[in-house]
């Protein structure tokens, strides 16, 4: 088992933690707390699952769970960019991270062995 910070979905997750951090401090105060808090979050927890899947024996119900928070980020960072709180640029590296985190984690996911049929 590798560590997770030499996986290779490890450093996308980390960039766009890194980027939704940036872009929160660009965020208006009165949505900073709703949308930008929840974004951050998010991709904290992203990192986290990479983390848990791969120290995990059942790894399935975490790479799920990935995928569906890399959903919720990209909803958000929508929103966002429909709303002009971002720019156009920043959204469209956002949908770059999560679409190679999105790839990687059901690469990952149907790489792993089927279960056998209780």
């Amino acid at each position: 088992m590798a560590l997770h910070t030499e996986l290779q979905i490890y450093r996308p997750a980390y960039d766009l933690l890194s980027l939704i951090t940036d872009l929160v401090r660009q965020i208006p105060r009165d949505q900073k707390r709703l949308l930008g808090e929840k974004m951050r979050d998010e991709c904290i927890e992203i990192v986290t699952l990479i983390l848990r899947a791969n120290t995990a024996q059942n790894k399935a119900p975490h790479l799920v769970e990935l995928l569906e928070r890399v959903q919720v980020v990209e909803l958000l960072t929508r929103l966002c960019r429909d709303k002009r709180l971002v720019a156009v640029k920043h959204y469209a590296a956002v949908i770059e991270l999560t679409s190679s985190i999105g790839k990687q984690a059901t690469g990952w996911k149907k790489s792993l062995p089927k279960s056998p049929a209780a």
